[in-house]
Formats: structure tokens, C-alpha cells, sequence
């Protein structure tokens, strides 16, 4: 879980990176979006991997359908026994597209939106899901709003505050101990 975690960390805080330095280089003098990314599709059949996730742990019995940005169910795959799945991905489908989880015996669903054709491995989680439904609220999954949502929803402290990421002496950190 901790290998799981500190993935999702790295990739969200490139993307908080990656959408500061946009917001700091944007022209106010333009009227255009602050990040114009050109529509992707996929040029042949893709392959997406990943697992899935819930409060609870490991979601290893659902049903997960991939729509594209009309509605139209692309794919599909079931759970089985497994937290792991695969889906293909029909060459000619254009980004984004909508991948969701419908656990057995849950109402809740999950979801994780795909944005960039060259990445090929989604883990789907609530946090996922999260960022997904905060993008949609922002005006729709365009790659800005993604980013966007990454950034104001995931909490990254500012600095290590604990002993354990100390390195020197002990009697100097926080001012000493006397």
C-alpha cells in the first residue's frame, strides 16, 4: 500500500509542478485557456492496466466500462478474484476517456479519467475519483482542469517537520534543547 501511495504522490505533485510553473509563465494579456493541449487519440489498439481500490482495500469483484467524452461505451471488463485488470482500447478512440469501477454490492463507483494517450497504467481509487469529479466541476476532463483538480486536492505539507527527516545534530534542531 505504501509502494501505491507514494506512486500516487509523485504523480500528482509532478502535476501540481508541472501547473505552477504554467500559472506563473501564463500571458495576461491572453484570453485563451492557460494550457492549450492538441486533442489526442489513439493511433492503434492500447492496452490499459492498473488496479483498483476503495476505502476498504482491493476491489477484486467489478464491472469497469470505458467511455469516451460522448457516453459511448468503448470497452469493458469484469474483476475477478483480482484487484488487477486489462482493457483494450479501440484504435481511433479520443481522449479523454472515463474509466468506471461498479463494485459488486456497492453503489459507490469509481472513476479515473484518462487524459494522455502515451500512459498506459491507471490505478482507479477514490482519490481518482476525487480529482475526477473536482475536474468535471471545473468545466469538463481538459488536460488544464485535471491538473488543476490534482493540485487543489491532494494535501502535500510544506516541509518535513519530523525528527525522522532530521539529519545533524539533535541538540540544534528546533532551537536546541536547553
Amino acid at each position: 500500500m505504501h509502494t501505491y501511495n507514494n506512486k500516487m504522490i509523485i504523480r500528482l505533485l509532478t502535476l501540481s509542478i508541472a501547473s505552477t510553473i504554467l500559472v506563473a509563465c501564463e500571458d495576461q494579456k491572453q484570453h485563451k485557456p492557460w494550457l492549450d493541449v492538441p486533442v489526442q487519440s489513439y493511433k492503434q489498439m492500447k492496452i490499459l492496466t492498473g488496479a483498483v481500490t476503495d476505502e476498504k482495500g482491493s476491489v477484486v469483484d467489478a464491472k469497469i466500462k470505458v467511455e469516451d467524452s460522448t457516453g459511448k461505451v468503448v470497452a469493458q471488463t469484469q474483476l475477478e478474484n483480482s484487484k488487477n485488470y486489462s482493457i483494450e482500447i479501440p484504435q481511433g478512440t479520443t481522449l479523454p476517456i472515463v474509466l468506471t469501477v461498479s463494485p459488486k454490492g456497492s453503489e459507490e463507483k469509481l472513476i479515473a479519467v484518462v487524459i494522455s494517450s502515451a500512459v498506459s497504467s491507471y490505478d482507479i481509487s477514490p482519490l481518482t475519483t476525487k480529482i475526477a469529479k473536482r475536474a468535471k466541476a471545473l468545466g469538463g476532463y481538459t488536460y488544464a482542469n485535471m491538473v488543476m483538480a490534482a493540485d487543489s486536492t491532494v494535501g502535500v505539507p510544506d516541509a518535513n517537520k519530523t525528527s525522522t527527516g532530521f539529519r545533524g545534530d539533535p541538540t540544534k534542531q528546533y532551537g536546541g534543547w536547553h
